[in-house]
């Protein structure tokens, strides 16, 4: 039995005593239920008891590219987190995960060293339309598309008419479509340089709008369910809210960072979709408020520090990606309580709304007969975010030095304490054997 005086429940945060029974949450009762003999955790005054996080966004890169990143270490820094389930990218893994044999190379992978639940997107590329019915039937939670170049050779994009037999192919199965959403035609070549400003201009706001324009007319025509990963331009708002099957995500950085205040060289900081003006920043606050941007999820993708080209701070040589699972939480509740917004909103975006994305009804959320995947966190406590006390295989972040707020004490993965290798391995919703 674990009590707090603050537990975000799904109709609002107070006091509660959960009862756990072998990995579930038995019962859910007021916070003077008799322990009954049951073993008891009381949590301390300054802390309250979240759901564990989902993150539907999170490339790990094993196998093949595990000196990027790998599912131990991913994981551990996950559970460190307070997130007790990542759903992993089809990329930068070689394979890619866009066949069912790719699939179970991915889980033979992960077997045995996960710290939390891991579960799979597939991917769709030109001409695998054809696997997509196996690879669905073999347990992947969607498929993920890039409308203009991944970064890497072995996931290339699909144009327009490909996006359409994705669509098409996917509202068949009854799956989901998650896209990469930048215009190709409206992207130029990044340019060389110190500058994030060029950097910034290479990627304007207008590459996302059209291509999620593009993405919520193929959905209507279709019948598709699609969703919209890593948002950065709020431009794009408006059309989303006007389209009920298209559903959207945005990033920690995105919420936290701001282009005006990246230094030259700083090439950290460098993602796409980039990193957009203070302004921009707001408004994508204010759709998360709004409920029109439905899941904050890390988009961890993380690469060798060599990569980043530190040395040169060539904002146009960089790889582009930010590694945040272990700092998700942290830097958005720093936010967040700077706006007002409360930890119930925060659960909503991290936990309830991405379980509901991939379908796991058991996951992000304190009920009876969910999951006991649990996080002591302490809001008002803080730190300073020190690179080496990171799990990440490579520890670079455009954090450090800062000081976040909420610190995660503890974690439980079906009730018992997260940081050793005990993750199962999921299928839409099921544990996979």
């Amino acid at each position: 039995m674990i009590r707090a005086r603050r537990a975000v429940l799904p109709n609002g945060t107070g006091p509660a005593t959960i009862r756990v029974s072998q990995g579930k949450i038995a019962e859910v009762g007021p916070y003077d239920t008799a322990a009954g003999g049951a073993d008891e955790v009381v949590l301390a005054g300054d802390e309250v008891l979240l759901p564990g996080l989902v993150d539907t966004h999170v490339h790990v890169n094993e196998p093949g590219r595990t000196d990027w990143e790998g599912f131990a270490t991913a994981t551990r820094a996950a559970a460190a987190g307070g997130i007790t389930t990542i759903i992993d990218m089809p990329l930068n893994s070689i394979p890619p995960t866009t066949d069912a044999a790719a699939l179970r190379v991915k889980r033979e992978s992960a077997a045995g060293q996960i710290h939390v639940d891991v579960g799979f997107w597939g991917g769709a590329v030109p001409g695998s339309t054809g696997r997509m019915q196996e690879l669905h039937e073999d347990g992947a939670f969607g498929f993920k598309v890039f409308l203009a170049d991944s970064g890497v050779t072995e996931f290339p994009p699909v144009d327009r008419a490909g996006l359409a037999a994705v669509m098409a192919e996917a509202a068949a199965l009854g799956s989901l479509v998650i896209v990469h959403a930048e215009d190709a035609a409206g992207l130029k070549p990044s340019p060389a340089g110190r500058g994030y400003g060029p950097f910034l201009r290479s990627r304007p706001a207008a590459a996302e709008v059209a291509a999620i324009g593009q993405v919520i007319e193929l959905a209507e025509h279709t019948g598709a369910r699609a969703h919209v990963l890593h948002l950065s331009a709020a431009d794009a708002i408006g059309l989303i809210a006007a389209a009920p099957g298209v559903t959207a995500e945005t990033c920690p950085h995105y919420l936290a960072l701001a282009a005006e205040e990246i230094p030259d060289g700083a090439t950290q900081f460098k993602c796409c979709p980039p990193i957009r003006e203070r302004a921009n920043r707001e408004r994508l606050w204010q759709a998360l408020a709004d409920g029109i941007i439905g899941c904050v999820v890390s988009d961890h993708s993380p690469c060798p520090p060599g990569l980043k080209r530190l040395d040169t701070g060539d904002f146009g040589a960089a790889w582009g990606g930010i590694s945040s699972v272990q700092l998700a939480l942290p830097v958005v509740w720093t936010q967040a309580r700077r706006r007002g917004l409360a930890l119930d909103d925060v659960a909503r975006w991290m936990a309830s709304g991405p379980a509901g994305l991939a379908g796991l009804a058991g996951k992000g959320r304190i009920a009876a007969g969910a999951d006991a995947d649990l996080v002591a966190f302490a809001p008002e406590d803080s730190f300073v975010v020190e690179p080496e006390r990171l799990y990440h295989r490579h520890r670079l972040t455009p954090y450090a030095g800062q000081r976040l707020y909420g610190v995660v004490r503890r974690t439980w993965l079906r009730g018992g304490p997260a940081g050793r290798p005990a993750g199962r391995l999921l299928t839409r919703g099921a544990a996979h054997a």
